[in-house]
């Protein structure tokens, strides 16, 4: 709790700054009386969410975060015009002082303008962010790709892969939008269906509504998986060590009876008309302190340096890390954890921005270095925030061809 105190604080300041705006529009009482109340309820809302282990473990406390930042990033957006008004006010009122100005012009009232402004520019990421946990956290896209290799196997010329990541399972609250999306997947006809990892937010059960939906993932070669830093258990405390390590066991045999086949530091070989590929699937490995129980070099002992290799990791930074420049020959990694921060802008093609990308390199969408290349899915769930804005939950189909080769 100690280090939510200064947030709590700063947000208290800035609310108040905000109330600034509104006192200087309108002189309506009831409208200050819903401002103050709504500010209060939504802050002592936040801080059970935060201070209680129940609260953080329902699903449904997102919602409670997802309001407390619609509230509090237009009122920050706000405060910054209003601060630049107080600079001027500033400026102006010291102006007629030294000009001999009556003490009453020191600083000249606040512009009804200026305050409009303000909330007017702050009512577009206020809607965005209700639209987000709406309708954005569902507005599923599929992005292909179509990626060319010098040294990929003849054979394998147009072989489709679908890659989804970050289910979060628990997060999920519309069974239909579910199915829609798991159906989505399959109409993609891919020869190979991979997931990387964090099925769940924190425990086995949370999978429990959703699992007979994500056992209809079906491909020609079959449904492989790793797990995510998430898949641990890591972020929930557990009465015993025991019950953690059962958890986790649980999760695992859980993906079997789905029918998917959950790689852990091992390889697989994929067979077509002759020859072979390498699919290496590893366990969670991320910089910034999170869980490396991924192990590259036993993941890779089956596979040779000459093998056209397909890596499955969950966290990015593990390529930037480990992978780009590895003696094996790791083509291709699929990566997620990122989610694209479920916020940014994009413009296909042209721009692509999200606070992510000041933590990750590679946050979103294809990467190449060295002939090598990632693709970090952006997610198919969410978690945090209840919902997405500009960075929208993504299917992603990559089709390999040999380069050089003509139809």
């Amino acid at each position: 709790m100690l280090r939510w105190i200064i947030p709590i604080i700063l947000y208290i300041l800035i609310d108040i700054y905000a109330f600034q705006a509104i006192k200087t529009i309108t002189k309506n009482p009831f409208l200050y009386g819903v401002y103050i109340v709504s500010s209060i309820a939504i802050l002592a809302l936040f801080i059970y969410a935060i201070t209680s282990a129940e609260a953080r473990s329902d699903p449904k406390m997102m919602y409670i975060f997802g309001v407390f930042l619609a509230l509090f990033v237009p009122k920050l957006i706000a405060v910054i015009a209003l601060f630049g008004e107080d600079i001027i006010r500033v400026f102006v009122g010291l102006f007629y002082k030294i000009g001999g100005g009556s003490d009453d012009s020191f600083m000249p009232s606040r512009r009804k303008f200026v305050s409009t402004i303000a909330l007017g520019v702050a009512a577009i990421p206020f809607a965005a962010l209700l639209y987000g946990m709406i309708k954005g956290k569902y507005n599923y896209k599929v992005l292909q790709y179509t990626l060319e290799f010098e040294d990929l196997p003849a054979a394998f010329d147009g072989y489709r892969l679908t890659q989804i990541s970050d289910i979060h399972s628990g997060s999920f609250d519309n069974p239909e939008k579910v199915a829609y999306a798991v159906d989505l997947v399959n109409q993609q006809q891919s020869d190979l269906i991979l997931f990387t990892g964090d099925l769940v937010n924190n425990v086995v059960g949370e999978m429990s509504a959703w699992k007979n939906t994500f056992a209809s993932l079906k491909a020609k070669d079959g449904v492989f998986s790793v797990l995510g830093n998430h898949d641990y258990g890591d972020y929930v405390s557990w009465d015993t060590p025991d019950k953690k390590t059962e958890n986790l066991e649980a999760l695992k045999t859980l993906q079997k009876q789905m029918g998917w086949e959950l790689l852990l530091n091992e390889s697989r070989t994929l067979k077509r008309g002759g020859e072979t590929i390498k699919l290496v699937g590893v366990e969670n490995w991320g910089e910034g302190g999170f869980k490396k129980a991924g192990d590259l070099e036993k993941a890779c002992e089956n596979v040779s340096a000459q093998d056209f290799t397909i890596l499955m990791s969950h966290d990015p930074s593990h390529w930037q890390s480990q992978v780009k420049k590895h003696p094996k020959n790791i083509q291709l990694t699929l990566s997620g954890h990122t989610h694209g921060m479920q916020f940014g802008i994009e413009i296909p093609g042209w721009f692509k921005w999200s606070p992510v990308k000041y933590r990750y390199q590679n946050w979103a969408g294809i990467y190449e270095e060295f002939g090598r290349y990632i693709n970090v899915n952006r997610g198919f769930g969410y978690l945090g925030y209840p919902g997405r804005v500009g960075i929208w939950p993504e299917v992603t189909v990559i089709t390999l061809k040999k380069k050089g080769k003509t139809a």
